[in-house]
């Protein structure tokens, strides 16, 4: 096969986490040749690219973001026609209680991956093919008010948290690449994901796995908390379609269209075990829901997001296969099938898995 009939090879950062794993599988489902890069810490994990594993078009490296040197031997050896940059550190209870690590990699990291892809554009002679897609999050425009207003991508920042703070200073680095040394950048904002190979810190993957294993079900404050969620492989597609029809320069939100409260969210949750798998491992307990607890608000607590998907509808067609109802259950679903995935990850076993390492 000769250079010209080569599949284009596409940089994918974060590519073991878990929205990271589900573009990955987009990507190769898109014919490209896929060149996945990642720090590996507590949040990637191996086992969830086990079927790319398995594709000729797909490749791992473990590698950071901020190790330019391993970074430009990749962009000279692979030559790719863009970088997908979903590396983060995303976690907010995490970047109040360690914010370094939210600065090294979400805005260091980040401004070490834009050095390394603008000498790659630059040697390249700049060529019109190649795009820095760079991976952003509702959070940046922090607490929204007004209950009929929505995030559009003209929203000012405003954020909240440690993480959303180093997330908007990226995002801003970003741009700042574009408009001074002509990088060809897009970037994109998306609501809370959801769905399978979710590390369980987050709020969907720990209820169903605590309400599982009989542990309380802890909500902050009154969890009248209200976020816009977005399936997982829904935000993947929108993401490759963003990568390869979106202008230039431009930003795009991605959300799901689906408010709903925190407390709500975990009532349904609830209402999926009492159907998929009843019977609550509490003695004296009918009912999952009689597991939720209230506990004390987390500082800087936003109270909602909602997010505007309205330009990249209209100007791309992208657009969710999933409702919240129909992924939450796919979601459930998953999670009892895969205790294979999830158990190791609960007992800290798979961060054992290394490259060559089993």
């Amino acid at each position: 096969m000769s250079d010209t009939d080569s599949p284009p090879v596409l940089f994918i950062t974060g590519a073991a986490g878990f929205i990271g794993s589900s573009v990955v599988r987009e990507a190769l489902r898109r014919d490209y040749r896929v060149i996945g890069i990642d720090k590996l810490t507590y949040a990637g994990n191996l086992a969830s690219l086990d079927e790319p594993s398995l594709s000729p078009l797909f490749q791992i490296v473990e590698a950071d973001i901020s190790d330019r040197p391993a970074l430009s031997t990749l962009f000279r050896d692979h030559r790719p026609c863009g970088i997908l940059h979903l590396a983060a550190e995303s976690h907010v209870d995490r970047s109040i209680d360690g914010p370094g690590d939210f600065i090294r990699t979400n805005i260091e990291g980040t401004f070490h991956l834009l050095e390394v892809a603008r000498g790659y554009f630059e040697a390249e002679k700049r060529p019109s093919a190649f795009r820095f897609h760079h991976v952003s999050t509702d959070e940046v425009f922090g607490d929204l008010e007004g209950a009929g207003n929505r995030f559009h991508e003209a929203s000012p920042y405003d954020p909240s948290s440690p993480y959303s703070a180093s997330k908007a200073a990226s995002d801003h680095l970003v741009r700042a690449w574009g408009r001074t040394y002509g990088l060809p950048v897009v970037v994109t904002n998306t609501s809370n994901n959801y769905g399978p190979r979710q590390f369980p810190e987050k709020l969907i993957p720990h209820m169903i796995l605590a309400a599982l294993a009989g542990k309380p079900l802890p909500l902050y404050g009154d969890g009248a908390q209200v976020r816009d969620w977005i399936y997982v492989e829904d935000h993947a597609v929108g993401l490759l379609d963003v990568f390869e029809k979106g202008v230039t320069g431009e930003t795009y939100n991605l959300g799901g269209d689906s408010e709903r409260q925190n407390l709500e969210v975990v009532e349904m949750i609830c209402r999926l075990l009492e159907e998929l798998a009843p019977g609550c491992k509490v003695a004296g307990l009918v009912r999952y829901t009689d597991l939720i607890t209230y506990v004390r608000d987390r500082p800087g607590h936003d109270r909602r997001y909602a997010i505007d998907s309205g330009k990249v509808k209209g100007e791309i067609g992208w657009k969710q296969a999933e409702t919240f109802e129909s992924g939450l259950r796919r979601t459930v679903q998953w999670y009892l099938e895969n205790e294979a995935w999830w158990g190791p990850v609960l007992s800290g076993g798979y961060r054992l898995a290394r490259l060559g390492n089993g």
